[in-house]
């Protein structure tokens, strides 16, 4: 099965790990290594900045 395309960028993927405590096991282990919960959070986290900005720019179209 080919695989995806990541959707985030490194650069933004490694800023939520630091923000979310876990980019000390990403440097160790990579990717592969946080745990399922840490990847949920982070996507959470991804979709919560996501909606912000859609928000925020609906706001200022208005």
């Amino acid at each position: 099965m080919p695989r995806r395309r990541g959707v985030m960028s490194e650069e933004f993927k490694v800023e939520l790990a630091k923000d979310l405590g876990f980019y000390d096991t990403v440097q160790r282990e990579g990717w592969g290594g946080i745990r399922t919960r840490d990847a949920g959070n982070m996507v959470r986290r991804a979709i919560e900045i996501a909606e912000k900005a859609l928000r925020e720019r609906h706001d200022t179209d208005l």
